[in-house]
């Protein structure tokens, strides 16, 4: 993909909302092919802009012992093969700047960390590769602070920059999404709603990140209503199995029923 991207994810002929979409981590090729050919197929249907997803390697981690990847080059490979094999694009997360001259040559957008978002130097370097940045908004940030992490993208001479909501922390162990702040985001930059991290309950008694699967479709619908550009979500043919964030992912046997209820929602929506 090039720096049109965004436009051309944005402005599908279906009048669709977008999807980010794929397991939270790459665990293997033969897992990763099986999601992407599944949700490939399902977005095709549906006349959805799709990119696919997939953590090269996972640096937050509850714990010293949590999965943390099979490999940076090995994952990244895997992410090529999925975009070659597929003809979709693909976006990784990273986490330091040498990572982000890493990913740029597998991938097609870079995302910055929810936790990470407020750092300059991480920012410029995703930036100055002239990919895709999606920025994740912090769950300590405010909708209008993230105008602020946009313009560091922008600064770099890179307009190729979107902000992904993902909810904000209420006490210790629960995630709020505040829909007001989609509009106010969508001001200046191209808003996605992250439906399944928004649901997490992290750091749970036994060191593990508990969720809320239960609520993704409601989360997601409340989204496309208020007028979301895009819908990020994780997803796993087995979950309660999956390395990492298993307890808050959407099931594969459920994405399709899930899209095709948005899909009618957003041609609602679409008519007003």
């Amino acid at each position: 993909m090039n720096i049109h991207l965004i436009p051309q994810i944005k402005n599908s002929d279906s009048g669709n909302f977008f999807v980010l979409a794929g397991p939270c981590a790459i665990e293997g090729e033969e897992m990763a092919m099986k999601i992407a050919e599944k949700l490939v197929t399902i977005t095709d249907k549906l006349q959805i802009p799709y990119v696919f997803k997939g953590s090269f390697k996972k640096a937050n981690r509850s714990r010293i012992d949590s999965f943390s990847g099979i490999g940076d080059d090995k994952a990244l490979k895997i992410l090529r093969k999925v975009s070659e094999t597929f003809h979709i694009p693909t976006v990784t997360d990273i986490h330091t700047n040498e990572d982000a001259d890493k990913a740029a040559q597998y991938v097609d957008v870079l995302q910055i960390p929810a936790f990470l978002v407020r750092q300059t130097d991480l920012v410029v370097a995703a930036a100055n590769t002239g990919k895709v940045v999606n920025l994740k908004k912090g769950q300590f940030m405010s909708p209008e602070s993230m105008k602020h992490a946009v313009q560091k993208v922008l600064d770099c001479n890179n307009e190729n920059v979107m902000v992904t909501d993902r909810g904000s922390m209420f006490g210790y162990q629960d995630m709020i999404v505040d829909f007001r702040g989609i509009p106010t985001m969508q001001q200046y930059a191209t808003t996605v709603l992250d439906v399944t991290h928004s649901l997490q309950q992290p750091n749970q008694t036994a060191g593990v990140t508990g969720g809320r699967p239960d609520m993704i479709e409601t989360i997601a619908k409340a989204g496309i209503v208020v007028g979301v550009d895009g819908i990020f979500i994780e997803t796993h043919f087995d979950p309660a199995n999956a390395k990492s964030d298993g307890a808050n992912m959407l099931h594969l046997d459920y994405f399709e029923g899930l899209m095709t209820r948005l899909v009618a929602i957003r041609k609602t929506i679409n008519q007003f």
